[in-house]
């Protein structure tokens, strides 16, 4: 594994990780378990908190799909290069951390209890992040071995 990924292994990782999450939160929660996951609404309750400015909806979900496509995946990568974990399970760990920011710290600032009773809003959060982020690991691996030159004596497959 190379000391730091290219960059664009960390985005398209990130934006399919992404991508994941936001189906699995609006498609599969709802029948799995009866939640819609809508984390725009707790980035929407901080910025009203910190700032006092009324985010709405649509700019709260857009950034926090900028932030889980573009941060977390490096974020992932540094769980990876800290740890010596592989990638997929550094994104697990990393997604485990993620969900515990999420539901145990920043959901309780917003007025919720901790970590949301570990209901189900919280159980299927848990899936969400560490699947996600999991799979964030498992592409940059795909990705980098996809865009990875090749090797002197080496024929192309693409």
């Amino acid at each position: 594994m190379p000391a730091s990924p290219p960059l664009n292994s960390i985005v398209l990782a990130g934006l399919a990780g992404e991508l994941a999450f936001e189906a699995y939160a609006w498609l599969l929660s709802p029948v799995l378990f009866g939640v819609t996951l809508e984390p725009a609404r707790l980035v929407t309750a901080l910025t009203q908190m910190g700032t006092g400015i009324a985010l709405p909806y649509g700019a709260a979900f857009a950034l926090h799909f900028a932030i889980g496509a573009l941060v977390f995946p490096a974020i992932v990568w540094m769980t990876h290069a800290r740890t010596g974990l592989k990638l997929p399970l550094a994104g697990a760990v990393a997604g485990l951390g993620l969900w515990f920011v999420a539901q145990g710290l920043l959901a309780p600032v917003v007025g919720r209890s901790f970590m949301m009773g570990f209901g189900a809003y919280t159980q299927s959060s848990f899936i969400g992040h560490v699947g996600m982020a999991a799979l964030m690991g498992g592409l940059m691996v795909w990705f980098m071995a996809r865009f990875a030159p090749p090797r002197k004596n080496e024929v192309p497959l693409g």
